[in-house]
C-alpha cells in the first residue's frame, strides 16, 4: 500500500508547492510509482507539471471531493514515467463551503479525501498531497488522508512564525481524526549558505526539532525558480542543477527512511 505524505504549511512562500512537485518527480525518477494530488485552489502544482487548470474538463480533485467523480477518472500522466497528477482548479476554494453544507458530521467531512483515495493506494508507492497555505477543511482532509507530513521551513526571518498553529492542528488531527499521522520531517528550503541569517535559522530549527529535520537542505537555485514557468519539474528542466540534486537527495532520504520502517 502506498504511503501518503502531505506537504503542509499555512505560511505561504515557503517552497511548499516546489517541494511537492519536485519530490514527486524525483521519487518517480527513482522508479517509485508516484501520484501528486494538487489540493490547493491556486493549482500551481497542476500548472507546474504543464497542465492548464482551466482545461481539465471538470476532472479535478474538486469534483472528487464533492462526489461527482471518482479519483481514478481524473488522473493525468505526466512527462515523467511513473508520475501522475490529480489536478486542481480554482473551484476547489468552493469545496470548503459545499462540504460544510452537505456533510453535517465533522468526522465524515474530514474523511472525504481519505475515502476517495483508499482504493487506489495500492497502485502507487507514494502519494504526495500539495496542501493549500491554510488550515481549512481541504487541508484537514489531506492530513486525515495522510500517513505523514513534510513541513517546509523557509530559511529566512520569521521562519518559525505560525509553526505552532500548524503543529497544534496536526496534534488535534492525531487526537480526533487520524491517530497514525506522523511528521515525516521538517525541510529547510530557500537556503543561502552565504547568509548569516540562513545559517542561524538552520541552527535554530535543528536545535528545536533535532533528528526530525531532514539532512537534505533545499538551496536557493535559479533553475529551480525558473522550472515552473516552463511547466516542468527541475529534473526535466535542468537535471544537473543544484535544485535537481537537492530534491533527488530528499527523495532518497524519504525512501531510505521508509525502507527502515
Amino acid at each position: 500500500m502506498g504511503k501518503v505524505i502531505s506537504i503542509a504549511n499555512q505560511k505561504g512562500g515557503v517552497g511548499k508547492t516546489t517541494t511537492a512537485i519536485n519530490l514527486a518527480a524525483s521519487l518517480a525518477v527513482l522508479e517509485k510509482k508516484t501520484l501528486l494530488i494538487d489540493a490547493d485552489p491556486q493549482a500551481n502544482a497542476t500548472s507546474g507539471l504543464n497542465f492548464n487548470p482551466n482545461s481539465t474538463d471538470k476532472k479535478t480533485i474538486y469534483e472528487v471531493l464533492i462526489g461527482t467523480r471518482q479519483i481514478e477518472e481524473i488522473l493525468l500522466e505526466t512527462e515523467i514515467k511513473n508520475l501522475y497528477v490529480a489536478p486542481s482548479h480554482i473551484n476547489l476554494a468552493g469545496a470548503e463551503i459545499e462540504l460544510v453544507e452537505e456533510i453535517e458530521s465533522q468526522e465524515d467531512r474530514a474523511n472525504v479525501l481519505k475515502n476517495s483515495i483508499a482504493h487506489i493506494r495500492d497502485k502507487f508507492d507514494y502519494i504526495i498531497i500539495d496542501c493549500a497555505p491554510s488550515l481549512a477543511t481541504v487541508t484537514i482532509n489531506a492530513l486525515v488522508a495522510s500517513d505523514s507530513v513534510i513541513i517546509p521551513i523557509q530559511s529566512e526571518f520569521f521562519a518559525l512564525e505560525g509553526l505552532g498553529k500548524l503543529l497544534n492542528t496536526i496534534k488535534l488531527t492525531q487526537i480526533e481524526l487520524n491517530p497514525d499521522l506522523t511528521i515525516e520531517g521538517f525541510l529547510l528550503t530557500m537556503f543561502d549558505s552565504r547568509l548569516r541569517l540562513a545559517n542561524q535559522v538552520a541552527e535554530d530549527v535543528r536545535r528545536h526539532f533535532g533528528a526530525m529535520v531532514f539532512e537534505t537542505i533545499i538551496n536557493r537555485n535559479v533553475r529551480l525558480s525558473e522550472a515552473p514557468s516552463h511547466g516542468k519539474p527541475v529534473i526535466l528542466y535542468d537535471a544537473m542543477s543544484n535544485g535537481s540534486n537537492n530534491y533527488l537527495n530528499l527523495a532518497k532520504e524519504v525512501i531510505a527512511k521508509n525502507q527502515q520502517l
